[in-house]
């Protein structure tokens, strides 16, 4: 299986890298082949220009979009899978990934007739967090991100979908250095069975 990670992490001195790293170890460990946009080190423009709001407001399909747009679309019709990872920042993924779904997933291709986007087997949302899961589910931030990133931004573009939350990883938790561990081998196997 061919897997399209999308990574939105600031920094290399992150645990979230560590998370990213762990994925593609369970994939190659599986024998999964991969593709990875690091946003931030591509500086993936997250900003719609004018004229892409214009396509993406009047349905215009037939306007052109950017070169960095199409290499993204491509990326995705030529894989299996799709995996985003990232921290959660303010109850969402940073603005770098939002802005990536802003910009690729556009009108005749990730929605609208005729959609040139092709159904992938499996979408895989991993989310680095500090607040527990405990807090995630009382406040209802849980059920938000499950709408959210599973049913509008995955919705049927995929067939089988999974949000895996890491929680508690912030470095004011007692629990971040016990958790660390575990949630690393949780993301492993997550990469070794993306296929089944």
């Amino acid at each position: 299986m061919r897997v399209f990670i999308v990574y939105a992490h600031p920094s290399e001195d992150s645990f979230t890298k560590e998370v990213r790293d762990s994925f593609i170890a369970g994939l190659e460990s599986a024998g999964h082949r991969y593709v990875l946009s690091d946003l931030y080190k591509m500086n993936f423009k997250t900003d719609m220009s004018e004229d892409e709001y214009l396509r993406e407001a009047y349905y215009r399909r037939e306007l052109s979009l950017p070169a960095d747009v199409i290499a993204e679309q491509e990326k995705i019709n030529s894989s299996d899978a799709i995996a985003f990872i990232s921290p959660l920042f303010w109850s969402d993924a940073p603005a770098k990934l939002v802005g990536w779904f802003d910009r690729v997933w556009t009108y005749g291709f990730a929605y609208g007739e005729n959609r040139a986007m092709k159904q992938l087997e499996k979408g895989l949302v991993i989310l680095s967090a500090g607040n527990t899961m405990e807090y995630f589910h009382q406040t209802g931030i849980y059920g938000a991100l499950e709408k959210v990133m599973l049913y509008d931004r995955l919705f049927d573009r995929v067939k089988e979908k999974e949000l895996i939350i890491l929680d508690a990883t912030s470095r004011e938790k007692e629990q971040r250095e016990q958790n660390w561990k575990p949630h690393l081998e949780r993301v492993f196997r997550a990469g070794q069975k993306i296929g089944m």
